[in-house]
């Protein structure tokens, strides 16, 4: 026997393909470079050779806004899951399945309760994985539920929004869901507690034309497409060519309509100071001035 024979089993062993993680490498959506994952998650999901913000779950971002990452989830009213019986490729039953087999969520949102900055908040997330954040009957009860958490611990609400509009397989269910999240919104301002906004990319349509554009104060993140229809459609019906950056965070900052554009390694501590700020008691002497007035 050579001593080639007798080496070659070591070489092979030696040798021998090792299988690596799939998810060991991250490709940036924007700029398309790769990032080392663990590098990534360390950046809050923010590429840093472009800034760009990657979307997250609920889960992800309710363990990024509360004060070392402790949070209390809300129960949720159930609703009709199919109050239409609506059907197009597929049935509307079976989307919510798959949405649920696909992101672990029961919905599109998720409400949680915790403390930012040492103070206690109602946070009210979307999640665009589950069926792009649409907003039904889920939504609008969950936006309820969270409004009326707030009220009962006499605390701030924050909404992160992100989502493609209403839920077309709930019809004008889902558009009456506007109109109610408004109701909660103006039973926080009765209640004279603040409703903070965090628009996300993306947030278009239905949820744009109500409850994320009502906040108190609007913030956003770096690059979040932002507006109510899209661009190509906008353009087809004016006729015009829109501008560079058009329905991005950083424009509506421009043009007032969104009063700061934030960093995700600065949004806990913004929130923060906000809620701090927002949440001052009001002086003694102040208060019987006005009730005597």
């Amino acid at each position: 026997m050579s001593w080639i024979t007798r080496l070659r089993p070591k070489l092979n062993k030696f040798l021998e393909r090792r299988d690596t993680p799939d998810n060991l490498w991250h490709k940036c959506r924007s700029c398309g470079k790769m990032i080392y994952r663990k590098d990534f998650l360390a950046d809050l999901s923010v590429c840093h050779n472009c800034g760009y913000h990657e979307r997250l779950t609920a889960g992800e971002r309710l363990t990024q806004v509360f004060d070392d990452g402790a949070f209390e989830r809300l129960p949720l009213p159930a609703v009709p899951e199919d109050p239409l019986n609506f059907k197009d490729q597929k049935k509307y039953v079976d989307r919510l399945k798959a949405a649920r087999a696909a992101t672990g969520q029961d919905e599109a949102v998720a409400v949680a309760v915790g403390k930012i900055g040492g103070l206690e908040a109602v946070v009210f997330v979307q999640d665009f994985s589950f069926m792009g954040g649409s907003m039904g009957l889920a939504v609008g009860e969950a936006f309820l539920t969270a409004a009326r958490a707030a009220i009962q611990r006499r605390c701030p609400m924050i909404a992160f929004t992100a989502a493609g509009g209403a839920r077309m397989q709930e019809g004008i269910l889902s558009l009456m869901q506007m109109p109610r999240t408004t109701v909660g919104i103006e039973e926080l301002k009765e209640a004279r507690l603040p409703y903070i906004v965090v628009l996300t990319d993306p947030t278009t349509g239905g949820v744009t034309a109500s409850y994320a554009m009502l906040g108190d104060i609007q913030l956003a993140e770096p690059g979040a497409l932002i507006g109510f229809a899209g661009q190509r459609v906008i353009e087809q019906t004016i006729r015009e060519k829109l501008p560079e950056g058009f329905q991005r965070s950083e424009y509506l900052y421009e043009h007032g309509m969104v009063d700061a554009v934030v960093h995700r390694r600065d949004m806990r501590a913004t929130l923060a100071r906000i809620i701090g700020l927002l949440m001052l008691p009001k002086p003694v002497g102040r208060q019987s001035a006005l009730a005597a007035s």
